[in-house]
């Protein structure tokens, strides 16, 4: 591991800081987290992510916020190994399916199912929306499985080597599996078999404890419970213990 001091806000349980930290591992880049669920952020939080968004990462050099930005600056930083395609179609390639999940796959994934059926109960404690999860099950998550059953290699990854592509269009398959939402393998064997791959990864699998420590831990008994696991907590936090919506 290298000795930077690094710094991402941001909880284990959002596919974003996710995706993240499995480049910080794969790049073996010493870490220390500030394991805040956005909503619970305050002003200190909006200063340094003016959208109330999280990963933000804090480094020697940096304060930056966005998935997309950070992985790419810690990949023109710590060089190897290259989690970008240097070929230039092929990385434009990289970045459209990275796109894809960061928005896509978010809005349907984290904003339809993960949000009414976690965030709107232990966040403000409202029911879900019934309508908007029959539509997001029924109609929007087998369209995106339809895509990828398209674009996804029947071996390896993506690119060859894995790749941020990869990384970010597996986390969110995370976040699905919390909420009960599975790949069924009989209509899309090919994604259910390279998903199933990416998240095999060892930088995944070592993420996976805090994940599921958290998933049954209130919020505001987030940090003291990952610490108590050995978690690399931060010694500070920009974190509140009363929630506010963000913009």
């Amino acid at each position: 591991m290298t000795e930077a001091a690094t710094t991402i806000v941001g909880s284990y349980l959002s596919p974003y800081v996710r995706k993240v930290l499995v480049c910080l591992e794969l790049k073996r880049v010493a870490y220390r987290i500030d394991p805040i669920v956005p909503f619970y952020g305050g002003d200190e939080f909006a200063g340094i992510s003016p959208l109330r968004r999280v990963p933000v990462l804090i480094d020697d050099a940096v304060t930056v916020s966005d998935s997309s930005v950070i992985c790419e600056y810690l990949d023109e930083r710590y060089p190897e190994p290259r989690l970008f395609p240097q070929e230039p179609a092929q990385r434009a390639r990289a970045r459209w399916l990275e796109e894809f999940a960061d928005t896509r796959m978010g809005e349907v994934i984290i904003w339809r199912l993960f949000n009414q059926l976690v965030i709107r109960r232990f966040v403000w404690g409202e029911k879900p929306d019934e309508a908007i999860l029959a539509k997001a099950r029924d109609e929007e998550f087998p369209a995106i499985l339809d895509y990828l059953e398209r674009e996804a290699p029947a071996a390896g990854f993506l690119f060859g080597n894995v790749a941020v592509a990869d990384i970010a269009l597996a986390a969110f398959f995370r976040n699905a599996a919390f909420v009960k939402y599975a790949i069924d393998s009989t209509k899309w064997p090919q994604t259910a078999a390279y998903v199933g791959r990416v998240l095999d990864l060892e930088s995944f699998r070592r993420l996976r404890p805090f994940e599921e420590l958290l998933l049954r831990t209130p919020i505001t008994k987030h940090r003291a419970a990952l610490i108590e696991a050995g978690a690399p907590v931060s010694e500070e936090t920009v974190g509140t213990e009363v929630p506010r919506r963000a913009p």
